[in-house]
């Protein structure tokens, strides 16, 4: 067994420090830096050493954080530019038919996200659904912050905890847990309905509770595109608007033929919707604005940039200090962990493994809170291994079901730091809805916990 450390112990009380402050809705970004420092100085007994390691983290970070910080300023760049011609307006008109209302558009952008984030995973899914459906349902009602936890709680929750179609997810904590992915992919069925069902229909409840009560801004799609640009709808035809919204989405189902038939995942499924974004925005541009073009492509990239690093800027600090919970130790600070060191925030999570009683009661709990103490470091993946692991340890010790444990573990985990409650973890889905990430992940808190206590209540059924 890895003995803790006081690295340990410091990077425990900083995270619920954190948590307090989340709580409180106070930044964290201070608490963050001051944990890194300390951490550093503990490791290494120099205060150089631990000042260098405050831009290493830094460095760190942003350099993990880039692809999604590009992507999403693309998508701002090209978001500018449709609002300024005017083609926004004329693409949402088709959808507008059908979503109505705020019901409608909360459940309809939430399974269409859950759907294309199966088969592409939520960041090119985020994207693609973010474009084109989130302008459209905030026009019919939904608040941008409503629309961002439609697409979190299913394409980051729901779709990501169960990985059913890549089965990245299944595969790894299948292997630790030493039984086929099968078996997890089987038990994790009626542990997802469960916990699906819970965390929407609660977060949906919240959120029309607080519009009812008029605690919520409700931002309709006129506000909405007065925050982002000024329109200058002259500078296209109505038919020239008309083509465009046609060929935009013609064109991101094309990449969608394309990651099926090239078997495109992840980042480069990410990197070909970038691409063909910046291509879309050329094109609009050399037709809006022909001469003025070379200059216009470079004021809405610019633009795009802008607002990605002003979102961003926030979150590089937090997502140091869950960094150096994680894989980023070494490379922030050095090779200072006891040997055999898993990471610490795995090492806390396998030391609480330990030191839970083997029954099936506190087995199911436990296997959950050590899967959700090992997404902490925000990334969801790092975690499921050990989840993995202590699923095999407990049910075999118990004698309960391994499969359903391991399912519970990977849930626990990948909810928690695969994108639905770790701030820095929601970015993509809060900069596409122009949402702050600290409020999103305040709203799905309580709609998630309360999930996974249910389903852990669930689980014990099947053990």
């Amino acid at each position: 067994m890895i003995e803790l450390t006081a690295i340990h112990y410091i990077y425990l009380i900083f995270i619920i420090l954190i948590l307090i402050a989340m709580i409180k809705k106070l930044d964290c970004s201070l608490i963050c830096i001051v944990g890194v420092v300390l951490i550093a100085l503990i490791s290494t007994k120099s205060i150089p050493a631990s000042l260098i390691s405050i831009f290493n983290s830094f460095i760190y970070s942003i350099t993990e954080l880039l692809p999604t910080i590009l992507i999403i300023s693309i998508i701002a760049g090209l978001s500018k530019a449709l609002s300024y011609t005017g083609i926004s307006k004329v693409m949402i008109e088709p959808f507008s038919k059908f979503m109505k209302n705020d019901f409608i558009a909360f459940w309809g952008i939430g399974i269409i996200m859950m759907i294309i984030s199966y088969f592409f995973w939520p960041s090119p899914a985020v994207a693609l659904v973010g474009a084109v459906l989130v302008p459209v349902a905030i026009k019919s009602g939904l608040p941008a912050i409503g629309a961002a936890i439609a697409m979190n709680l299913f394409g980051h929750g729901i779709a990501l905890s169960t990985d059913f179609v890549i089965q990245a997810a299944p595969k790894l904590t299948a292997d630790a847990a030493g039984i086929p992915v099968s078996e997890v992919v089987k038990a994790s069925v009626p542990l997802i309905i469960i916990m699906g069902i819970v965390t929407t229909v609660t977060a949906f409840i919240m959120l029309k509770k607080d519009m009812k009560n008029g605690t919520l801004e409700n931002l309709t799609y006129t506000e909405y595109s007065e925050e982002v640009e000024s329109t200058d709808e002259s500078l296209l035809s109505k038919g020239w608007k008309s083509f465009f919204a046609i060929l935009i989405p013609l064109l991101f189902a094309i990449d969608v033929f394309l990651m099926v038939s090239l078997n495109l995942k992840g980042g480069d499924a990410t990197a070909l919707i970038g691409g063909t974004t910046l291509i879309i925005l050329i094109l609009i541009s050399v037709k809006a604005y022909k001469k003025a073009s070379l200059d216009k492509i470079t004021r809405h990239l610019v633009e795009g940039l802008q607002f990605g690093f002003k979102v961003f800027g926030i979150v590089v600090p937090i997502a140091a200090f869950f960094y150096v919970g994680g894989d980023g130790f070494t490379a922030i600070i050095g090779n200072y962990l006891p040997t055999g060191s898993l990471g610490i925030v795995n090492d806390l999570g396998y030391a609480l493994s330990k030191a839970v009683p083997l029954n099936n009661f506190l087995s199911a709990f436990g296997v959950t809170t050590v899967g959700a103490i090992t997404g902490l470091d925000g990334s969801g993946f790092s975690g499921i291994a050990l989840a993995g692991s202590t699923a095999n340890l407990f049910g075999t010790a118990t004698g309960g079901n391994v499969a359903t444990l391991t399912a519970l573990g990977q849930l626990g985990a990948i909810w928690v730091g695969g994108g639905t409650l770790i701030p820095w973890a929601i970015i993509p889905v809060s900069a596409i809805c122009k949402v702050s990430p600290f409020e999103l992940a305040k709203r799905n808190f309580k709609p998630v916990v309360l999930g996974l206590i249910v389903t852990t209540i669930v689980a014990l059924f099947f053990l």
